[in-house]
């Protein structure tokens, strides 16, 4: 505490002694007077000492156990109740003069005020030192946003979480989550994603941070991510006959067949026929290749359990594309095949919508 704050309490300290001084001595007389009219007796001397010296007591009392922590909050309403008496004391005795009767309650609305405002401070710094004191949501945020700030204030009183910057900070943290949640398995995503992604939003309720709940959900999109698309697979050409000669060979193109009528709910897609390989004539001076030879098929990517755990855990489509991708070559069946080997079961017209329309996206 600096030298300008020590002199600031000593001024504030002697200004209360000075008001309550100047109270009790405009009051004694007025009281003193009224407790005679209404028959008291000797007892009128004391009755004004009794009062304001009570007063006294009472909210010395509430300070000092304040500080100490261990307020008892009967004390300051007697106080107030034993203020308010007074006031009224001073005022029946200038009864019928409403200015008079002002005057008498100025002295005692000022001293409450000065020992309210020393209470509040001595009160903070209490719970300050004991790592108690909690902060006041501000009123701006009470103005924008009534609900969510009732449900913010709500958590930090429930759950002792004193730091109004904590809060909000886990408050957009939650919300973080949430959007992520919703991006990644869509609007029903309350329903489809895994209880470990929304454990840790749930447990945000109870005032449990987020962190751990976050670095779960990234570790997960980093392993379920999407691996890039591999070169297309090379294509093996049958040896040459004696004397040099190759036959160039174009390579089979899977025919696209036409979706399935709208009133065909029942009916599977028909499979694609395979094209024959269609032999071109050979350059001059060079003799055919031997009958029947073909292209090779397309290579398919060979069962792996990276595969397997690649397509665990994301949805249907995202595992039909990741087929795709390792196999770009394959038609409608051969993906259906493919998903199956690697333990995921997937809706054969969903295999085929999808890839035909890769297919005439990229022809």
């Amino acid at each position: 505490m600096t030298r300008t704050q020590r002199g600031l309490i000593a001024v504030v300290v002697t200004g209360a002694f000075v008001i309550a001084a100047i109270g009790f001595v405009g009051s004694y007389g007025a009281v003193r007077q009224l407790a005679q009219r209404k028959g008291f007796g000797a007892f009128s001397l004391v009755l004004p000492i009794g009062v304001d010296a009570g007063i006294s007591v009472l909210l010395a009392l509430d300070l000092l156990l304040t500080w100490l922590r261990i307020p008892f909050p009967l004390l300051r309403q007697t106080a107030w109740l034993l203020t308010v008496g007074s006031v009224v004391f001073n005022a029946a005795a200038s009864w019928g003069d409403a200015l008079a009767m002002g005057m008498h309650a100025i002295i005692p609305v000022l001293f409450i005020i000065v020992v309210e405002a020393a209470r509040h401070a001595i009160g903070r710094l209490a719970d300050i030192t004991a790592d108690r004191h909690m902060d006041s949501v501000r009123l701006v945020r009470w103005i924008l946003a009534p609900v969510p700030t009732f449900a913010l204030w709500r958590r930090m009183k429930l759950w002792e979480l004193r730091s109004y910057d904590e809060v909000v900070a886990l408050e957009q943290a939650r919300m973080v989550y949430r959007t992520r949640l919703r991006a990644r398995y869509g609007r029903n995503w309350r329903r489809t994603a895994p209880v470990e992604a929304l454990l840790p939003l749930k447990l945000a309720r109870y005032g449990v941070p987020l962190q751990q709940g976050a670095g779960q959900l990234e570790a997960q999109e980093s392993t379920t991510q999407l691996p890039p698309s591999p070169p297309p697979p090379a294509v093996t050409t049958p040896p040459a006959p004696a004397g040099g000669a190759r036959t160039p060979k174009r390579s089979p193109r899977p025919r696209r067949s036409k979706p399935a009528p709208a009133g065909a709910t029942t009916a599977k897609p028909a499979r694609s026929a395979k094209p024959k390989a269609v032999n071109l004539p050979p350059p001059p001076g060079q003799s055919p290749s031997t009958p029947g030879s073909q292209s090779a098929p397309a290579a398919v990517a060979p069962a792996s359990p990276d595969h397997r755990a690649a397509i665990t855990g994301i949805s249907q489509a995202q595992a039909i594309r990741y087929a795709l991708a390792q196999n770009p070559n394959a038609d409608a069946p051969t993906l259906i095949a493919w998903l199956l080997d690697h333990g995921r079961e997937v809706n054969r017209g969903s295999v085929f919508r999808i890839w035909q329309s890769v297919n005439q996206t990229n022809p």
